[in-house]
């Protein structure tokens, strides 16, 4: 196959990288697609504020009719960079047929450009940050993905093998089933923890509310994911793009903000209604009617996504993720919710992975993040 590539610069180009994996997949039932939109604003300079310390390139291949087969991304997250003391190049948002000829023409590219800024290893796929999709999927193809993790063919990993990438890391999903008395299971604890030090619930009975709280709540992240694989700590306006892609579709039944004595905040948990299946019917789309299969998800739903758990050190392994569910409990039961989806955990996380002993549960997805000296 004659391959060319094309370096993503005009608007029309953009669309066209960011909807080919919706047409990839788009017979696959296990796919789920995310909202173009969101996905072009995060590819933006202009509306994404990791590009405040990241720089990056976009490449779609396309075979002799015209027809896109491949694309990937180049990110240099310099911040990210300066902290671990490597010239680290990333690539992700890719997705490409199976055939060798466009797979060698995509990374050829990819790292040709990263060796051109200087760069020493390259890394992925990863996106900007550590809350874009990343890894490759290599285990776990006949589940249904949450939303924020990304769906691949099996013949992504031999390509990347082929190439010359080696393991660098991996993510495990778990799937944890809810007891039907999961009001009882946190209540003593969670009152022995709160009693011993001093901490209470922040009342976040309104989005307003609870939106008083997300500076604390990202500067402890920031402190929790520090030392995270691929994170860069979260600027400002990074703080406003999550609120912006997240707060609107909160339930604050699901979420927990922990208080202690001075009204600082010393831990935090963050779920939702699963959207996967609502972003199937969406095919990408919000509008004209997307956003009502997101409405009934939110309303309506048996399973639970866990988007982020963040604890101050001096409470690690204290008992506060105890509070944290604690407060989620009476929601999980009211709403009928039957299963907890973890979403992507470092496989060595074993404090957060510990949580989930207590629970009947099983490890059925994993993602593999990839590394190749330049």
């Amino acid at each position: 196959m004659k391959v060319t590539i094309q370096e993503v610069v005009t608007r029309k180009d953009l669309k066209a990288f960011v909807h080919y994996p919706n047409e990839l997949y788009k017979d696959n039932k296990y796919y789920v697609p995310t909202l173009e939109s969101g996905d072009r604003d995060t590819l933006d300079p202009k509306k994404n504020h990791a590009f405040e310390f990241c720089e990056g390139k976009y490449w779609l291949a396309r075979d002799e009719k015209g027809a896109i087969v491949g694309r990937i991304a180049g990110i240099i997250n310099h911040q990210y960079n300066r902290k671990t003391g490597v010239d680290y190049a990333r690539f992700g948002f890719m997705d490409f047929i199976d055939d060798d000829t466009v797979v060698d023409a995509l990374f050829d590219t990819v790292e040709a450009w990263a060796r051109g800024k200087g760069m020493k290893v390259m890394n992925g796929p990863l996106g900007f940050l550590e809350f874009d999709a990343s890894g490759v999927l290599v285990a776990g193809f006949d589940e249904l993905p949450t939303a924020y993790g990304k769906y691949n063919f099996p013949y992504y990993e031999p390509q990347l093998l082929r190439r010359g990438y080696a393991k660098d890391t991996d993510w495990v999903e778990f799937s944890v089933t809810m007891p039907d008395n999961i009001t009882e299971w946190f209540g003593r604890t969670a009152k022995l923890v709160a009693t011993r030090y001093k901490l209470h619930q922040a009342d976040i009975s309104t989005k307003k509310k609870m939106l008083s709280y997300f500076p604390q709540c990202a500067r402890l992240l920031n402190e929790t994911y520090r030392n995270i694989h691929g994170f860069s700590e979260l600027s400002e306006g990074q703080v406003n793009d999550l609120i912006n892609q997240f707060v609107p579709n909160l339930n604050t039944d699901f979420v927990s903000v922990i208080l202690d004595e001075s009204e600082k905040v010393v831990a935090f948990g963050i779920s939702m209604p699963s959207l996967s299946k609502a972003m199937q019917k969406c095919r990408g789309h919000l509008f004209p009617f997307g956003f009502l299969h997101v409405l009934h998800a939110i309303r309506h739903n048996d399973t639970l996504d866990l988007l982020l758990i963040g604890i101050a050190d001096q409470y690690k392994n204290k008992g506060l993720n105890a509070m944290i569910f604690d407060k989620i409990a009476p929601a999980v039961k009211s709403y009928g919710i039957k299963h907890l989806e973890t979403t992507r955990e470092l496989e060595d996380n074993n404090s957060v992975q510990n949580m989930w002993n207590r629970f009947e549960n099983r490890l059925h997805k994993r993602a593999r993040c990839y590394i190749k000296n330049l």
